[in-house]
């Protein structure tokens, strides 16, 4: 069968089309796999649901670790986020930490309790400092934010760690016992320390 050249072209042209948007489908961009998470953790990782992290100017090693500790079975257990992120591959989830490491946190308005949180902020700097530097907000020590993020997540978080729900490393560990004996309310007070920070 002779075909003529017009339609050798379209079939030419049809075929590129085909192939372009099939390489599109399978490699999203940073943008696109990070709206994915703003119905949970908002617009830029900024949450706006006290029970869910903002998770914007997170380093990029933290965010990783996190993912791939959710998708490992043995790992981080969490009902959305163990399910969730088994669907991304590991480059799509370096693309999403390298999105959120460049966003920048908006510490949300939320009450605290001034007294606990002056105290709190004397536990943070003898118990906590040396890993979440300056006041909890530095992300370079692979360590999380702290400050300014929703009391009420840190107050479940630090609960899955204290009952064992949530592995600590040995330093932290160590570091909370000490506070907790130190202080049976001293992880309140901290945490009121944490939210209090604008």
């Amino acid at each position: 069968m002779k075909l003529n050249k017009k339609v050798l072209a379209l079939i030419v042209l049809g075929g590129l089309s085909v192939s372009g948007n099939s390489m599109a489908a399978g490699t999203a961009s940073a943008l696109d796999l990070a709206n994915t998470c703003a119905g949970c953790h908002g617009i830029d990782g900024n949450s706006t649901g006290p029970a869910i992290p903002s998770i914007a100017e997170m380093s990029t090693e933290y965010f990783k670790e996190a993912m791939l500790d959710y998708k490992n079975p043995e790992g981080r257990l969490n009902t959305v986020m163990s399910r969730i992120a088994k669907g991304y591959s590991e480059e799509e989830i370096n693309l999403m930490a390298g999105y959120f490491a460049k966003q920048k946190m908006v510490r949300q308005e939320q009450k605290f309790d001034a007294t606990q949180a002056k105290a709190g902020a004397k536990l943070h700097k003898k118990y906590c400092e040396k890993c979440h530097e300056d006041g909890g907000r530095s992300a370079e020590d692979d360590a999380g934010i702290l400050a300014g993020q929703w009391t009420t997540y840190l107050e479940y978080t630090m609960a899955d760690y204290v009952d064992g729900h949530r592995e600590m490393t040995k330093k932290m560990k160590k570091k909370v016992k000490k506070l907790l004996k130190a202080d049976p309310k001293g992880m309140e007070k901290v945490i009121e320390y944490y939210g209090s920070q604008k």
